[in-house]
């Protein structure tokens, strides 16, 4: 297999996994139905179009540089406007003038900072990572209101061994005071079980293995995903900014030389 590896980050995103109308939650880390979604945008697929069956086999490991801090967004829609204007019901009316205001509210993570690895079949990846470097529409971290900031792909050709790199890639967070400090506790989730001489902090299931995007026929799949927790250098921290993309760069330039 070979992969490729992302840099997930932006002002705000938002991974949902279980989103009711007027409460859209966030997960604290990207979902794989969340990145389905930005790679399906990248190639300019509609949401009715059936998703590759091929991307079954694609494992997915992430990598929380920074978890972010978790904020919430009170929506309001169709208040004020003629019955014309408004939402309308499922069954195809308007609503009365005292009902037509829905209120909702949204989950996000703001100042949050991930990297991944997407590992699978070399035909299946060259064609992702040809999206993502030219996509059609405009990718966004979970939901259409959180763009992703660049660089978003960080090889534009396939690399062997793209989840290996998670341990030398630069992290997206200044590093720790302190000059005794020479190691940082980073978090991965990963889709398959450590080796057994490292231990898994914990695992959890979740409903974000998707099988169709079709706004009238949305359908996940759960999915266990294990939580492990590794001591990387912490001279690999980039810091914020300019210095993260500087260190990113020096990095990238390193391994492709």
């Amino acid at each position: 297999m070979i992969g490729i590896l992302l840099h997930l980050a932006g002002p705000m995103q938002s991974w949902g996994i279980a989103a009711a109308f007027n409460d859209r939650d966030t997960h604290r880390y990207p979902t794989r139905s969340g990145l389905f979604g930005l790679i399906s945008s990248a190639h300019g697929h509609p949401r009715t179009t059936p998703l590759d069956a091929r991307w079954d086999k694609l494992v997915l490991t992430v990598r929380i540089d920074r978890p972010g801090v978790r904020m919430s967004d009170f929506h309001t829609v169709g208040g004020g406007r003629r019955p014309e204007q408004t939402v309308p019901t499922s069954e195809g009316k308007r609503r009365s003038l005292d009902t037509a205001t829905i209120t909702s509210r949204r989950h996000y993570l703001a100042d949050a900072a991930f990297t991944a690895a997407l590992e699978g079949p070399a035909e299946v990846i060259t064609g992702i990572a040809a999206a993502l470097a030219h996509p059609v529409w405009a990718p966004y971290l979970g939901r259409r209101s959180c763009p992703a900031e660049a660089p978003l792909l960080l090889t534009p050709a396939p690399i062997e061994h793209a989840a290996a790199e998670l341990d030398h890639l630069p992290l997206a967070r200044p590093a720790p005071r302190g000059k005794d400090k020479t190691t940082v506790s980073v978090e991965f989730v990963l889709e398959a079980p450590p080796g057994p001489q490292e231990e898994v902090c914990r695992s959890e299931e979740l409903p974000d293995l998707p099988s169709s995007f079709h706004p009238h026929e949305r359908a996940h799949h759960d999915r266990r995903v294990y939580l492990h927790t590794r001591a990387l250098p912490a001279a690999l921290c980039g810091g914020y900014g300019s210095d993260y993309l500087t260190a990113l760069h020096t990095y990238l330039e390193s391994t492709t030389s």
